[in-house]
């Protein structure tokens, strides 16, 4: 079938988007109609760094949507189904039989190899292959192919545009904290970044009941929408001695921190705003970072390394609807949406701090 999505066709090129052709699904493959897709920093950290042998190139991988057909083995799932889709993953390997499907030992070339895990590409422009099944999706289409493990039914009545960024961002954020941290009631928890997944973790912090939730953060806007949403206090980045003011503000230091930014200036503080034994959880994509080993040493800093959450989607994607149908986890506040056509807009409103969570749209 033909589908319109955002081709890449160099590395580091633009969303162009044009006419390319989907194969049906295969045996164990859903094939979805979008109709929205979260902007994830990853998208464009990956479109930046994207080899030229894998070009051209589909991204996205928040999308939701409404379930057109199924494969043949598929099961659990129909036409007509509401789902979000998130991330691959084999089923069977060690972490994913312990329930650590981020960690699969296939990760890479079901998610981030161009393609389905066999090498293939169920894209084609003109009869040449298009790569794609980004994180086993490729979702910045009006028709996305997915495997049924990375495919999560939601409500019919949950908007699509608070479903999509359900798939990485938002539990990546949340999973972090209720996953990986799990802060005891009044522990004092710090965000660095009030991003998607940053704003994400802080609402998680507050539904878990951690007190004091600082947010640290450089637009000021965001600053203030993190107050709005629970933060006790929102920080500047760029303001002096950052850590002394987070150790006032905890009472001797934060017991846990997340950062988003993977920026090692930022790092370097959050060392320094952690009491002793806390704990720093790092989500953000970066490079390389150095530490003073006695700083870690002398505090007992224990420090993580996170992947979307330590989340298994089946579980956390329905829980955090439920949180947000409930009222607690008001996901909604943190959304920006664009028309699919307007896809050069969400990239700038993201780069520029103006849109929390870009979600495109589909007629």
């Amino acid at each position: 079938m033909q589908i319109r999505a955002a081709v890449t066709d160099t590395p580091g090129g633009p969303f162009v988007i044009q006419a390319v052709d989907l194969e049906a699904p295969r045996s164990r493959e859903v094939l979805v109609r979008i109709a929205a897709a979260g902007l994830c920093h990853t998208d464009l950290s990956m479109q930046a760094i994207w080899p030229r042998r894998l070009t051209p190139m589909v991204f996205g991988h928040e999308g939701a949507g409404v379930v057109e057909a199924v494969g043949a083995e598929v099961t659990g799932l129909a036409p007509g189904d509401h789902v979000c889709l998130t991330f691959n993953s084999c089923g069977s390997c060690e972490q994913c039989a312990a329930g650590y499907p981020a960690y699969c030992h296939s990760q890479q070339a079901l998610n981030t190899s161009g393609g389905r895990g066999d090498g293939t590409t169920p894209l084609s422009r003109d009869g040449v292959p298009v790569r794609g099944v980004f994180f086993g999706q490729s979702s910045f289409a009006t028709f996305a192919l997915a495997h049924e493990r990375n495919v999560v039914r939601v409500p019919a009545d949950l908007p699509a545009v608070v479903a999509a960024p359900l798939g990485c961002g938002v539990q990546t954020g949340a999973g972090t904290v209720f996953n990986r941290l799990r802060p005891e009631p009044g522990n004092s928890l710090v965000v660095i970044g009030a991003g998607g997944v940053g704003l994400s973790a802080r609402m998680a912090a507050v539904v878990l009941g951690c007190d004091p939730v600082i947010v640290i953060e450089p637009v000021a806007s965001r600053r203030a929408l993190a107050t709005e949403l629970g933060a006790r206090a929102a920080l500047d980045p760029t303001a002096d001695d950052l850590a002394t003011a987070v150790r006032d503000l905890t009472g001797g230091g934060a017991h846990h921190i997340v950062d988003t930014t993977s920026r090692p200036e930022m790092l370097r503080q959050a060392v320094a705003a952690l009491r002793p034994r806390g704990d720093l959880a790092l989500v953000g994509i970066g490079t390389r970072v150095e530490f003073d080993v006695m700083s870690l040493l002398s505090k007992g800093i224990r420090v993580h390394g996170v992947i979307e959450g330590d989340v298994d989607p089946a579980r956390s994607i329905p829980e955090l609807v439920d949180l947000h149908q409930r009222g607690l986890f008001p996901m909604d506040r943190l959304i920006v949406t664009f028309p699919f056509e307007n896809i050069a807009d969400a990239v700038a409103g993201m780069r520029d701090g103006t849109a929390i969570k870009p979600v495109l749209t589909f007629a």
